[in-house]
């Protein structure tokens, strides 16, 4: 639309500037029409900026051309007429101004622009070896032992007020930890169902568990180095750095990536890089963007001559897969195919041909991929999907091929070994943590089996045109159950799916039910990995008991894939007595509903059938005494100290952040008041995020997050905010605590640490007294603010 702005002079009602604002020429792709109307405008002195994603791409096309712009972040001043200014960023749209100054984006050159479609990294990151702790829970003190979590209580009186947790252990003995410190206390989580014994507090005996532990877990960790060195000396097959068809198929992707997938890319394609073999996992949430990586990754591979093997666990999510990777990969001569059930014997025996002779360069299929008259000429990267799905005789082949080729790992809901071997640094692993920008947490209800809940559940979908997965997982009953469900809703169209069906009736039946044929899939777990079909947004599963957790949360994925709400109900059968694991189950995936949950649902599910399978029985009986945080904890301590004793290299050096956490304990009542958040689970989430925080910045993105959410910070939080960020700035200075001590605020450092007194000298004016690691200042005595001066002297120390 064109559009007229005019400014005036108010004293005699002249136009003192004018702005005529015209739509630019729309190019959709038509690069030679693009650059021949540039070239002509150019030399009538027009003055173009472009603003572009693809901005290096852009740059090469024009300088094939004889116009040189070298891309740039920003501009200083307005540039020249008869200039081409290019600008790397994004734009929804350009215009005119004028008539002699064009703004141009990728939406009128290239014909789309990237969508804003993620938000921003969630400002509470969760530590990948942390879970969450509530009021009833065992949990481990890492100095103290195990013990059960009561409560959450506020004690002291006036500044010195704080809210500590509250354990009791063995004899029925209490420890009050500051909510400051929370960071030591971790859920307990043992080798099986058993509950733990308590702790003793004031005795030798956790020390005396923690040191046995200690020692069992060097076994251990010889062993895993074993397999890590191993896959350390094989020579690997370096590919080459990024192609331009490389940049020109990431810059087509119309998202904007995420900072984690970003992050999972750049760390993918290194390990590729690298002269031995590849074992990454990616561990993200369904639709978190893991395919992208794996397109990617694919297509570098397929640049360097290699082939491609993208191994999925269901014949539906192959044939997805095959859609996906030929849509984003059509602008390349890349030979993409499909080995399932879905394929007749003639062309599957066709595909395996071409294998072996090279003709295909990625081959999307299930466990088929992995029989023995399968032959790759040339395979260089093996893609899995949801390894958790494949069978053991399936996995030991999987074994042997990651000793040869790269192999990458995609999973939402990793299998506990596989987290393990990640969380010990014995398998390189990303987490992409960052949700789609419109996707809201799923509703989520746990009932007894009710034909009136079913009818209402499903009649409210289908007013709002949506779709509806019904989940009953027997073959044999499936069809009886269908037409049980078609007499209770008469006006929905209901198709039924499962894996024993012809390949041709499935393939036609999903076709049919993706494109709106019919309003209820009542369908075995087939659904389960990797579908995406936006509009079904209600799923119902009956005897949900049956599932296991990690299954029931893969399907709950299925739905809340687009900007609508979603809804889904785990069923039981009407007056059925729950087994316990069942009602912990259903429990956790009821509770389970903020976004991103895949990490926790995996630990969960490792805490509800017990961690003594990782590895072997023998240990078990550590893991159950020190519990599955603490005990890994020890393990990676243990396996980077064999790492430094058999390279020779000194461990690498840490911050001493990393080796110490300062005890801080400041003259303000520093907690989250209950009246400003009611909740004890949110209070309590909130704390075990704030002490992790390594930053500045991320306190004051948190502080700007709290009053967005919950509205301005009391006094009481601002004061815990500021105590945390002292014992960040603490934690860099090799200061051993910050205490208040007859009314005087005491430093002290590390042992072997002294103070420059050069540095605090100008702090002496105010009464602050030094010593060789001890440092005081007295409040009262200060005609400034005590807690700025504290900051300066930190940061003086820093």
């Amino acid at each position: 639309q064109n559009l007229s702005l005019t400014t005036w002079d108010s004293g005699d009602n002249k136009p003192l500037l004018k702005l005529d604002f015209t739509p630019t020429p729309v190019y959709s792709g038509q690069i030679p029409a693009f650059i021949k109307n540039i070239r002509q405008l150019l030399k009538e002195k027009h003055r173009f900026i472009i603003t572009s994603y693809q901005a290096s791409r852009l740059s090469e096309l024009l300088e094939v051309e004889d116009i040189i712009a070298s891309p740039l972040t920003d501009i200083a001043q307005v540039p020249p007429p008869g200039s081409l200014t290019l600008l790397q960023g994004s734009l929804d749209s350009g215009w005119i101004l004028n008539k002699d100054t064009h703004l141009l984006t990728d939406s009128e050159i290239f014909g789309f622009t990237k969508q804003h479609r993620l938000s921003k990294k969630r400002p509470f990151p969760r530590h990948k070896l942390y879970v969450d702790i509530n009021p009833g829970d065992y949990v481990v003190h890492i100095e103290h032992g195990i013990s059960k979590f009561i409560n959450i209580t506020t004690m002291g009186n006036g500044s010195l007020t704080k809210e500590y947790l509250v354990l009791q252990y063995s004899t029925g003995d209490k420890l009050y930890v500051p909510t400051d410190q929370i960071d030591r206390v971790s859920r307990y989580i043992g080798a099986g169902e058993k509950q733990p014994n308590l702790s003793r507090l004031g005795t030798q005996e956790w020390a005396r568990t923690k040191q046995r532990t200690k020692e069992s877990v060097k076994l251990i960790a010889e062993e895993l180095l074993a397999l890590y060195a191993a896959r350390e000396t094989i020579a690997g097959l370096a590919s080459s750095p990024d192609t331009v068809w490389q940049q020109e198929l990431e810059a087509s992707f119309p998202y904007v990536e995420t900072p984690d997938q970003l992050d999972a890319i750049k760390h993918t394609k290194e390990d590729m890089e690298k002269n031995k073999p590849m074992d990454r996992l990616i561990c993200g949430d369904v639709g978190y963007g893991k395919t992208e990586v794996a397109i990617r990754a694919a297509f570098k591979a397929v640049m360097d001559n290699k082939q491609v093997a993208v191994l999925v666990p269901t014949t539906i999510l192959a044939q997805q897969h095959f859609s996906t990777f030929s849509q984003r990969l059509e602008a390349f001569p890349v030979k993409i195919d499909v080995l399932s059930r879905f394929r007749t014997p003639k062309e599957q025996t066709a595909i395996r041909d071409e294998l072996a002779n090279g003709n295909v360069d990625i081959c999307i299929g299930t466990h088929s991929l992995l029989q023995k008259d399968i032959s790759f000429k040339d395979l260089g990267l093996l893609i899995i999907d949801e390894e958790q799905r494949f069978g053991v005789n399936h996995k030991e082949h999987i074994k042997q091929l990651r000793r040869e080729v790269d192999v990458l790992t995609l999973s939402a809901t990793p299998i506990p070994r596989t987290l393990h071997m990640s969380m010990v640094g014995v398998r390189d692993m990303s987490t992409m943590e960052t949700p789609p920008e419109e996707r809201l947490p799923i509703k989520t209800y746990v009932a007894e089996y009710n034909e009136q809940l079913i009818r209402e559940a499903i009649l409210r979908e289908l007013e709002r045109n949506g779709q509806v997965f019904f989940v009953h997982n027997r073959v044999q009953s499936i069809s009886l159950f269908a037409n049980k469900l078609q007499s209770l809703v008469p006006e929905a169209r209901i198709a039924v799916a499962h894996g024993q069906m012809p390949e041709t009736e499935l393939e036609t039946i999903m076709t049919n039910f993706t494109q709106g044929t019919s309003d209820i899939l009542v369908c075995t777990t087939i659904i389960e990995s990797g579908l995406d079909m936006p509009n079904v947004n209600t799923l119902i599963i009956d005897k949900a008991d049956k599932l296991g957790l990690a299954q029931l949360y893969q399907l709950r994925g299925r739905i809340g894939r687009g900007a609508n709400l979603a809804y889904a109900y785990l069923l039981h059968d009407h007056g059925k007595q729950l087994t316990p694991v069942a009602e912990k189950r259903l429990q956790t995936i009821f509770e389970a509903t903020e976004l991103g949950s895949g990490f926790g649902i995996a630990m969960k599910d490792l805490e509800i059938r017990g961690a003594g399978t990782l590895l072997g029985m023998r240990q078990s009986g550590y893991i159950s005494a020190v519990g599955f945080n603490l005990y890994c904890q020890l393990l990676a301590n243990s396996v980077e100290e064999l790492k430094s004793k058999q390279s020779g290299i000194p461990r690498k050096q840490v911050n001493i952040s990393n080796l110490h956490t300062p005890a801080i304990d400041l003259p303000l009542a520093a907690y989250i008041p209950d009246e400003y958040i009611s909740d004890l689970n949110t209070r309590l989430g909130l704390y075990q995020n704030l002490v992790k925080l390594e930053l500045i910045k991320q306190i004051e993105e948190i502080e700007h997050e709290l009053n967005d959410r919950f509205g301005p910070a009391p006094i009481e939080l601002k004061n815990l905010l500021y105590a945390i960020k002292i014992k960040t700035l603490a934690a860099k200075s090799g200061i051993e605590s910050i205490s208040t001590e007859q009314g005087h605020i005491v430093i002290r450092l590390l042992q072997g640490i002294y103070f420059n007194r050069q540095n605090l000298q100008p702090f002496l004016k105010y009464g602050v007294t030094i010593g060789l690691s001890r440092l005081s200042l007295n409040p009262k005595r200060l005609d400034i603010n005590w807690q700025e001066m504290l900051v300066d002297i930190l940061n003086k120390l820093t």
